[in-house]
């Protein structure tokens, strides 16, 4: 099995073990590799230590957060010319984020203002900030790494879909469009994934969105048809161990009735094709 999307500590917010504990964990459970995500930091380094370490192919990449000074053309050249392989479009400083009331990196900090992030439609950009994200799209491209819409809107990650593939950009992922941040429904989810994005699901949201349940998922995953991508989204310290949060997930769906063997490979062959092929 291969995890796109896991959350280690050192971080600003507790998380269920440091890298090398979550690493040693995908070890004993056979697991091929998987990505390290954090919210504010690049984990371009610790991903190919922990590689190195371990040889397991473990992958970084950066959120574009405004602790990365937002849509930033130079953390995206910094994190991809080292070896990163992802890059999120804004999450915890996404517009949604604020919205929703979810966790922030202002909230640790009363001295930090709450600015948001976002890119068109919900954004008119001015000249620099058209010219920045269209670079940051042409990075992207130009290494054939995977883009991630992040906590971005329905909207927004509409637009994304448009011009990376107006750039040729074909490792799109929608990160976990069923989620509170975008909160897509099933039809905009088929329909961009009949475009070509690839759809993940969740474990996180099995345990921590409020009204979901492994029917709902299910849905989800029929729309997302051969582009379905599953992954843990888990590291919390009251979410299971990750790799058995991503075994959780597959069982729950198959409890739903979809294919076992489909199942399989959208937590193994698909995500590592995506990041890795």
């Amino acid at each position: 099995m291969f995890d796109v999307h896991v959350h280690a500590a050192p971080d600003v917010i507790g998380r269920i073990g440091y890298d090398d504990e979550i690493c040693a964990r995908y070890a004993e459970a056979g697991f091929s590799g998987f990505v390290l995500k954090a919210h504010h930091e690049s984990t371009v380094g610790r991903a190919t230590a922990l590689a190195r370490s371990s040889g397991l192919d473990v992958v970084g990449g950066i959120a574009l957060n405004r602790a990365a000074g937002g849509v930033n053309p130079a953390a995206v050249v910094s994190a991809l010319g080292s070896g990163g392989r992802v890059v999120w479009f804004p999450t915890a400083d996404a517009h949604t984020q604020e919205t929703a009331a979810l966790p922030r990196l202002s909230d640790l900090d009363s001295r930090l203002d709450r600015a948001v992030l976002a890119v068109p439609p919900v954004l008119t950009p001015n000249e620099q900030q058209s010219a920045e994200i269209s670079l940051v799209l042409d990075l992207i491209a130009e290494h054939d790494a995977v883009l991630c819409t992040g906590h971005l809107s329905g909207p927004e990650c509409r637009w994304l879909l448009d011009q990376a593939q107006q750039r040729g950009i074909t490792r799109f992922l929608l990160t976990h469009p069923s989620y509170t941040v975008p909160g897509m429904s099933v039809a905009e989810i088929a329909e961009l994934a009949a475009r070509g994005a690839y759809i993940e699901i969740t474990a996180y949201q099995l345990w921590h969105q409020s009204g979901m349940t492994p029917a709902r998922l299910a849905q989800v995953a029929r729309a997302a048809g051969d582009r379905l991508i599953l992954a843990s989204d888990a590291g919390q310290p009251d979410s299971p161990q990750p790799p058995e949060a991503l075994r959780q997930l597959v069982a729950a769906l198959f409890r739903e009735g979809l294919d076992a063997g489909w199942l399989a490979a959208a937590a193994s062959e698909i995500p590592r094709q995506l990041v890795l092929s």
